[in-house]
Order: C-alpha cells, then sequence, then structure tokens
C-alpha cells in the first residue's frame, strides 16, 4: 500500500483547505491563499475523443509536429463519446487518437476497434471518468485535468480534478504544467443516516438546490461528515461529478479507508493524502442532517 503520511503544507500558522495545500504541493509553494493564481505541476491530463483530436492540433502547432509529451504516461486517452457509430467523422476523430498515441507511444490509450461489439475490446475501459478511476488514475494528493467539464468527478479521491480546454491541455501536454487560480472553498457538513430512500444522486441535488446553478462559481466545494465517510467511492464520484452543476472549480472528497481499500491493485504509484486543517478558512459552510432529506427531482428549466 502507498504510504499516506501527513502532508508537508500547512501549518497552525499558515492552515489551508484541502485543495489549497494540493495546489500548494503542486507548485512548490509553503502555503497559497485563495486568489493567487499559481504554476502547478499535472499529474495526469486526460482527453477523449472530443476534444482529443483539438488538444493534439494545438500541441502540434505550438511545439512543433515532431515535439513530444512531457510523460507518456501522464497523458490518458480515452474514446468514449462518438464509438459505436458509422459516422465518419466521428470515426475519423479516433484514428487520430489512435496515431497520436501510437506516434508518441502513450501507454494509456484504452482504445476501440471493434465497433460492432463493444465486448470485444479488451482495451475499451468505457466512460472516460469512470475509467480514470477503475484504472488506477484517481489517487489523493494529485492533480488531474481533462477535457472535458465532468474531471471534477474524480475529486471523489482527495484530489483536485478539474475541465480545462483544449488550449490549455495543449500546453499541459508540452510542459506538463497549468495556471490556476487557487479556489476560496465552501464546505458542506452532511451527518446522520442515509434513509433507504436516499441516492447519492439526491444528496447533491439537494445541495444545487440549496445554492443555486451559480452558488459555488469558481470555489472548490469540499463534502465531509458522517454521512460521506458512509458513502461508496461510486456515490462520492457521484457528488463530485456533478460540482460543474453548481458552477464549481472542483469538488473533494477526503481520502479514507474507504479510498485506500478501492485503490489496492490499481496503482502502484505513491500518492499522499492530504487534509484541511482544523483551522483553515472557509468561504462559507452549509449543514445537512441527512436523515430528514427527502428524494429530489430536478425540474427543467
Amino acid at each position: 500500500r502507498a504510504p499516506r503520511s501527513p502532508a508537508s503544507t500547512g501549518s497552525v500558522k499558515s492552515p489551508m483547505t484541502t485543495t489549497e495545500k494540493i495546489l500548494a504541493r503542486a507548485s512548490e509553494r509553503a502555503s497559497l491563499e485563495p486568489g493567487e493564481n499559481v504554476w502547478v505541476d499535472v499529474d495526469v491530463l486526460m482527453t477523449h475523443d472530443v476534444c482529443g483530436p483539438g488538444t493534439i492540433g494545438i500541441f502540434k502547432q505550438e511545439f512543433g509536429e515532431d515535439a513530444k509529451v512531457w510523460d507518456r504516461e501522464k497523458v490518458v486517452i480515452i474514446p468514449d463519446h462518438y464509438i459505436f457509430t458509422s459516422d465518419e467523422r466521428a470515426n475519423r476523430n479516433v484514428d487520430i487518437l489512435r496515431d497520436f498515441c501510437e506516434e508518441q507511444k502513450i501507454k494509456y490509450f484504452y482504445d476501440i476497434k471493434d465497433l460492432s461489439d463493444f465486448r470485444a475490446n479488451p482495451d475499451y475501459k468505457g466512460v472516460c471518468h469512470i475509467a480514470l478511476a477503475q484504472e488506477g488514475h484517481c489517487r489523493p494528493g494529485e492533480v488531474l485535468l481533462g477535457t472535458d467539464s465532468h474531471t471534477c468527478n474524480a475529486g471523489a479521491f482527495g484530489q483536485f480534478a478539474t475541465g480545462i480546454g483544449n488550449t490549455d491541455a495543449g500546453f499541459v501536454m508540452g510542459t506538463g504544467k497549468a495556471l490556476l487560480k487557487v479556489p476560496p472553498t465552501i464546505r458542506f457538513v452532511l451527518d446522520g443516516e442515509m434513509p433507504p430512500y436516499l441516492l447519492a444522486k439526491d444528496l447533491i441535488l439537494q445541495i444545487i438546490g440549496e445554492i443555486s446553478v451559480s452558488g459555488a462559481t469558481y470555489r472548490s466545494m469540499e463534502f465531509v461528515g458522517s454521512t460521506i465517510e458512509s458513502l461508496t467511492m461510486e456515490e462520492r464520484m457521484t457528488l463530485c461529478n456533478m460540482v460543474i452543476e453548481a458552477g464549481g472549480k472542483n469538488g473533494v472528497v477526503p481520502a479514507d479507508e474507504t479510498t485506500f481499500k478501492y485503490l489496492e491493485g490499481k496503482t502502484s504509484v505513491e500518492y499522499e493524502p492530504v487534509y484541511s486543517d482544523a483551522q483553515a478558512r472557509f468561504y462559507s459552510d452549509y449543514r445537512f442532517d441527512v436523515s430528514k432529506l427527502e428524494p429530489v427531482v430536478a425540474k427543467v428549466c
């Protein structure tokens, strides 16, 4: 099992939230405050068949046709949107990914070749966000960026994960670095036993209904409390996946034994989780007694 020693960042004098600690470590800073712009080292870059061709085009335009990606083991490419279709343009997108991965010797390319039967594709891993988790690319304390707005899904593993555009992704592909503004953190404390009729989806819809679809714009949403600790990794991913629906920059659930057990056998990469300091300053706090919540239906506007 990978070591889980305390993070070197943060102290009583400079308390930080989980997100601030992750970005501080990634930028080699002792401490950070919300609003600061910092260059961070990226641990994983993910792209798929929708944005991958554009990202690759920008990478080659800016770094040269013969340029190499900064780390072929940190770029993860997953065709998952326009597949199992006879559309030539959609298939061409996957061809571009395949050619690029062969040219760059990308280690983690989850290819799909037989469009007639998905079961005939041993390398195919399904939807990108689930594939990232199941294949061990999501690890506590790391920075994961992807060309998809729901990349925030990976925050369930106690890491900083957010979506970026093709231009930023092309730059990351060539340098391994990204310029990020440190977001303030909203803390959501959920306590109480989950009634049998509630799902994790109900929890996040309740939260979004409380704060509105813009209530967390460019803010980190940190989920804690006894209810959160009782959730499976899949349920935690459900929470973090939808933070973008509230405008959130990222969502994060502190790593615990549930996280570590899920990762066993999935990754050999050492990781180091971080946790919010007791004295950390949060933008705001919301508290929910989950035992009193009811199922939620999202209304179409």
